[in-house]
């Protein structure tokens, strides 16, 4: 798993929850015009609920975006076309069962230990609906810089306050330094 090698801030960015919400009954989602998606594409269940306009938010942001998402590299396949979006990076997760009981039991999410080695040193956001005070508090001890862990309302989905807060965040952010970066 080799992380883009820039000088800017990664952000890691979960799908289920912050850009497909799920958290509704069906009929009160908001759905978007499938029309033109191909038919394997647009036969996904969730798809619909994809909007479109978070491509554009998401590439206005000032980092390298990253999937980490379990889509995994799907989401490259059926979600950055629908988003505008060029094929990102993705993060591979990697089995870790000597490790998984720990955490489990600790309330460490699964994610947290992979996208900080992912990482490798440069400032990073993670935007997930699972995120919680033991993750944060996990990365605020072994990510050797800047973090930003954002829980998303997986009823909602990524909001214009949440893009606000990230965007605000990524331009105070230092940038890598050019020894932390990875390749």
């Amino acid at each position: 798993m080799t992380a883009p090698t820039g000088r800017r801030p990664l952000l890691f960015l979960d799908v289920d929850g912050p850009l497909i919400p799920f958290g509704r009954t069906p009929p009160e989602y908001t759905t978007y015009d499938m029309t033109g998606v191909a038919p394997d594409v647009a036969d996904h269940p969730f798809l619909p609920r994809l909007d479109p306009a978070h491509g554009g938010m998401l590439s206005a942001l000032a980092c390298d975006l990253v999937w980490a998402t379990a889509w995994q590299h799907e989401a490259n396949t059926y979600l950055a076309p629908r988003l505008g979006l060029p094929e990102l990076p993705v993060v591979e997760w990697l089995e870790t069962l000597d490790l998984d009981g720990h955490d489990e039991r600790t309330g460490l999410h699964w994610k947290t230990r992979a996208l900080v080695a992912y990482a490798a040193g440069r400032p990073f956001v993670w935007v997930d609906d699972e995120i919680t005070g033991t993750d944060t508090a996990w990365v605020a001890a072994h990510h050797g810089t800047h973090a930003l862990l954002h829980r998303v309302d997986s009823r909602e989905g990524l909001s214009p306050a949440d893009y606000a807060e990230l965007a605000a965040w990524l331009r105070d952010a230092p940038a890598a330094e050019a020894a932390d970066e990875c390749g």
